[in-house]
């Protein structure tokens, strides 16, 4: 997938940059650089691989897609000349800017699609939706996806036009699932009071009642055989379910002593993909 929108300035020394091999030479390699509009980049053949080879074309390939760290930026050139190198990323640096490239492709292209439903061409969506996107948080998908869970206000919020940022809203909802987890816990209430089954009625009615509505976090209490009773929370948030669920716990327990239910027990069974 290639690059929508493409950056028009200068990378800085020591950054790291995604570049595709084009031309291979007896003291090196050029390569473009995928994310900057019209520039290359000179990996010089010390710069290529730590491990020892004789043809470079044991190590690199045209068309290979590398990751560079730039190590020169002479501006007074035209057009600028930029080494990068090779075998000055760490595995770990490699595979994690490979992997926000490819974010960014995904965010490109959902932007490309908003862009032809709100009827505005690319030059337009690169300054009104792209730019203010970047500046405000560099994993734009990142945006997309808080968008998708919290709506449209993040984008707008972040400098998008309010009517750009709705129809991109509507467009991200349709390319990103939002991933949620699910925490359970069992409750075990024992009453022994003549009217110990409208005791423990009124204890869940109140904790359902006193759980504020979260339009991301679903919560539900059920019987699975007096005296246990479980309650599973869904949200696309661990933290804030692990929050209500204590919440409810709390709660749970200064309802046992006021209604006087003699026995109280709780205990988590399990925490998974929703």
């Amino acid at each position: 997938m290639a690059m929508v929108f493409r950056r028009r300035d200068l990378p800085e020394v020591g950054e790291l940059v995604i570049a595709r091999v084009k031309r291979i030479i007896p003291q090196g390699a050029y390569a473009d650089l995928l994310e900057f509009e019209n520039l290359e980049a000179f990996i010089p053949w010390s710069e290529i691989s730590t491990r020892y080879f004789r043809n470079i074309r044991n190590v690199l390939r045209e068309g290979q897609v590398v990751v560079g760290k730039v190590i020169r930026v002479d501006k007074r050139k035209r057009p600028p000349q930029i080494d990068i190198s090779i075998k000055r990323v760490t595995e770990g640096e490699r595979r994690v800017r490979m992997l926000r490239w490819k974010r960014d492709q995904r965010a490109q292209k959902i932007i490309e699609l908003a862009a032809k439903k709100a009827g505005i061409d690319l030059e337009t969506a690169y300054q009104n939706i792209w730019l203010p996107l970047y500046r405000k948080f560099k994993d734009v998908l990142s945006l997309l996806e808080n968008s998708v869970i919290q709506g449209p206000s993040v984008l707008i919020e972040a400098g998008v036009p309010e009517n750009l940022a709705k129809v991109l809203y509507e467009e991200a909802k349709r390319h990103i699932e939002v991933k949620k987890v699910k925490i359970r816990g069992i409750m075990t209430l024992r009453c022994f009071k003549p009217d110990g089954v409208h005791r423990i009625k009124k204890l869940l009615m109140e904790l359902e009642s006193s759980v504020p509505k979260d339009p991301h976090t679903s919560i539900r209490i059920i019987t699975v055989g007096a005296p246990r009773y479980q309650i599973d929370i869904v949200s696309t948030d661990y933290r804030k379910a692990e929050s209500i669920m204590n919440t409810i716990v709390e709660k749970a327990r200064k309802l046992v002593k006021k209604l006087g239910i003699d026995e109280f027990d709780f205990r988590r069974e399990e925490v998974s993909k929703a």
